[in-house]
């Protein structure tokens, strides 16, 4: 057993105790007040200087040789709004919220990270920077307020990872380019003129022009959009009226788009104004649009990727695996704007453990081997990085 594998192999009962006390214990975005003081406390006890940034969220430093680089590693903090229904003693005790996406397992690795780097502080070629951060999961996100706090300020390199249960145990995911998308919502306010459900003729039927726009909206990624290019639109809601017999005067449409292009995204919004402009003029309905851009799309750097591909290959029991674009978005993406990075997938599933079910919902679990799998690639990266 190498020096790295063995110092990690240490930290694995802490990380997976870490763990299972996040999971008992999940906050939603921006309430991580617990869970901070939890992540400060044992910083300290490391005996790693931390302090507290972006309202509930935790910046630490971990010196190695003067003049060396800093490399960066973040773990977003934040739970879920969602019931915790797994049967295990660590289910979540705080009704109604749980970490069904894999954060407290995030949180741990970074602990584990941290463990580790502070028993090598003595000889780290470069300095490693922590990011717990904070509201993943809430938009606007909690990146660009770390980021504005500190958290990128002479960063060289940055890295960071999700447990990903649609990959099996074992494997590590890297992609070398686009990896995961910009997540856009939209909202449609069709405003007609309600009436009698029998005299339809002498309304503008809002529940009418809804359905035309359901149709027509996702008809753009096939017709508008390069077939080279990926983009995704969906509705999720479709309200209109209260009663069998009544025509509504409105009828409200909420969607999303994802896609990786700063150009396919802005024409598909421009597309969907278009058709709700023709549709509710054709039909005698007005509307309004209101759009919200969400994070940028998460890019791997290709170098970057190709280290830690690197880094894995050298984990025991690990298998590297290129995975394609997914349509999920991560506020890491801002992180990848200030110094280059990259975002790796570690295979959390196995039926054999009961980990089958998707992230956000409420029975998702992780196969808690992933840890230290996760843990092991992070920690050879950052040594890697270190080198170039």
């Amino acid at each position: 057993m190498d020096t790295v594998t063995a110092k990690v192999a240490a930290s694995r009962d802490y990380v997976v105790a870490m763990r299972r006390h996040f999971r008992m214990h999940p906050e939603v975005g921006g309430q991580e007040h617990e869970t901070q003081k939890k992540l400060l406390g044992e910083l300290a006890a490391m005996g790693i200087k931390a302090r507290p940034a972006a309202g509930t969220g935790v910046i630490a430093d971990i010196p190695g040789a003067p003049g060396g680089k800093t490399v960066a590693i973040r773990a977003d903090i934040d739970a879920l709004p969602v019931e915790d229904q797994i049967a295990q003693p660590y289910k979540s005790r705080n009704q109604g919220i749980s970490h069904a996406c894999g954060h407290d397992g995030h949180t741990a690795m970074l602990l584990g990270a941290a463990k580790t780097f502070a028993a090598m502080a003595g000889d780290l070629p470069g300095s490693v920077r922590l990011i717990f951060q904070p509201s993943e999961e809430r938009f606007p996100g909690g990146a660009e307020f770390m980021i504005a706090d500190g958290a990128m300020e002479g960063i060289a390199y940055v890295i960071g990872s999700h447990l990903w249960q649609p990959l099996p145990i074992g494997v590590i995911g890297v992609n070398a380019g686009a990896l995961m998308a910009a997540p856009d919502e939209f909202t449609v306010t069709i405003q007609g003129r309600g009436g009698h459900g029998s005299m339809p003729h002498n309304t503008v039927d809002s529940v009418l022009v809804g359905a035309q726009l359901v149709l027509a909206l996702r008809t753009i990624t096939g017709a508008n959009v390069d077939p080279r290019e990926q983009a995704v639109l969906t509705i999720g809601m479709f309200k209109a009226g209260e009663v069998f017999n009544i025509i509504p005067d409105t009828a409200v449409l909420k969607g999303t788009v994802r896609s990786f292009e700063e150009g396919v995204r802005h024409a598909v919004f421009d597309q969907i104004d278009a058709y709700c402009k023709g549709i509710c003029a054709a039909s005698g309905a007005t509307y309004k649009l209101d759009s919200i851009f969400g994070y940028p799309p998460v890019v791997n750097n290709p170098d970057i990727a190709a280290v830690a591909a690197a880094a894995a290959r050298e984990v025991a029991g690990i298998r590297v695996e290129d995975v394609k674009p997914l349509m999920v978005g991560e506020d890491f993406s801002y992180y990848l704007r200030r110094a280059p990075g990259a975002f790796l997938l570690v295979g959390a599933g196995n039926p054999a453990k009961d980990c089958v079910y998707p992230h956000h919902h409420p029975k998702f679990n992780i196969d808690e081997d992933a840890l230290g799998y996760g843990l092991e690639t992070t920690v050879r990266t950052v040594l890697k990085l270190f080198a170039r």
